[in-house]
């Protein structure tokens, strides 16, 4: 089962007059992934190079930003994948020493940064998420409400037409053993109309 991170962690790393300043940490898609790069930006302004790596499903990413092409981002992400890891941002911040590494010494100085940060970084079990949409009665509406918190899932949102329509998430482990609870308390009033679907 795939891991994500628990928290940020930081690593610095310097090789022939040149910083790299590393982080890893969770993230879950590529517009935040993004959003985090700019205020890297912001507070790196006399860094030659932010590379980045996003590990993230679909939503995957390597940036070398300038650096010669394969060098940075590529082998990043490489480091993130051989770790299991998933919804997972990679950043190094560069600044240029005046030694030039070669494209050698560049992935070396990349992966290395990365690597020594997940060295510390504390790993948590990723998990599957199942969104359910539920169909019953106004009479129902609080007993489910209050059955969605005991269950500690999250509730996404209501809408009240003929029937009141709750839909939420929850740990896809526990998401049959909730509609099953909720048929039985509903006795034969609750509708599920799209069974549930994945997701995380």
């Amino acid at each position: 089962m795939s891991q994500t991170l628990a928290a940020p962690v930081h690593s610095e790393i310097i090789i022939k007059k040149s910083r790299f300043i590393g982080c890893v940490q969770p993230m879950a898609d590529r517009a935040s992934a993004q959003a985090h790069v700019d205020a890297l930006w912001k507070q790196h302004p006399g860094a030659a190079h932010i590379c980045w790596a996003l590990l993230a499903g679909g939503q995957s990413a390597a940036v070398d930003d300038g650096e010669p092409g394969g060098t940075a981002g590529r082998p990043m992400l490489d480091v993130l994948r051989h770790q299991d890891l998933e919804g997972v941002l990679a950043t190094v911040v560069r600044y240029f020493g005046g030694v030039k590494l070669g494209a050698g010494g560049l992935v070396r100085a990349y992966t290395d940064c990365v690597a020594q940060a997940l060295l510390h970084a504390p790993k948590v079990q990723l998990q599957r998420m199942a969104t359910l949409q539920c169909l019953v009665p106004y009479a129902l509406e609080g007993l489910l409400r209050r059955e969605i918190e005991a269950a500690g899932a999250e509730l996404l949102g209501v809408q009240h037409g003929s029937l009141v329509t709750l839909q939420l998430r929850l740990p896809q482990t526990q998401a049959s053993a909730f509609v099953q609870r909720i048929n039985d308390l509903g006795q034969g009033r609750v509708g599920w109309p799209d069974q549930l679907t994945g997701g995380s």
